[in-house]
């Protein structure tokens, strides 16, 4: 596929951070195991965990943002994809995640000025699975949503990015190849060879 733009999901793909998401929810969930979390909360927004409990969900991000915010879950070689891929191509972040919680990551990361959109959940009504947040993505972007390659690590985020029309690289790392079937393609990680090839 030759892309038009390409969109990263943020938690699990662009951010290597699942485990630390783990962590978090089974510190604050009674009786939930990081088994369980992988299991069925990966990938599914704070507003579907929390019963939409405002005061829970600002805690839950806080914990979080005091362990990422020197941008060290995003690695050298992701750092370097995206790099590539806004020298090529509009470049999107389409996460499940709210705002406060995406922008220091992206900061520290340096790579805040590379994307084009920037969309989270505080943007959208329906968060993943719904197509919403792929959809309007694609529009922000001034694309088809078949003309827009997506990076997503779980199901439910292939499940929004394929109902919207797109093309989706699976990260296997999150949830295992089985659950990332419904991809179009999978891989262990980004690496700049894969956003080469999506660009030509």
């Amino acid at each position: 596929m030759k892309a038009a733009a390409i969109a990263f999901d943020f938690n699990g793909t662009l951010s290597d951070d699942e485990p630390v998401l783990a962590r978090v929810y089974t510190e604050m969930i009674a009786g939930l195991t990081e088994e369980e979390y992988f299991a069925s909360l990966a990938g599914h927004t704070d507003d579907y965990i929390f019963a939409g409990d405002a005061s829970l969900i600002a805690e839950r991000v806080a914990r979080y943002n005091a362990i990422v915010v020197d941008g060290s879950t995003v690695d050298a070689e992701t750092r370097a994809a995206v790099r590539l891929a806004a020298e090529r191509l509009p470049v999107a972040l389409v996460s499940a995640a709210l705002r406060d919680e995406v922008e220091p990551v992206l900061a520290a990361s340096g790579l805040r000025d590379a994307f084009t959109v920037v969309l989270t959940q505080d943007d959208v009504v329906r968060g993943k699975p719904d197509p919403q947040p792929y959809l309007l993505a694609a529009e922000r972007l001034g694309i088809e949503p078949a003309a827009l390659a997506v990076f997503e690590d779980t199901d439910v985020g292939v499940a929004s990015a394929r109902a919207a029309g797109a093309y989706v690289v699976g990260l296997t790392r999150t949830v295992g190849r089985d659950r990332m079937r419904d991809a179009d393609e999978l891989v262990e990680r980004i690496t700049v060879e894969i956003v080469e090839r999506l660009c030509s």
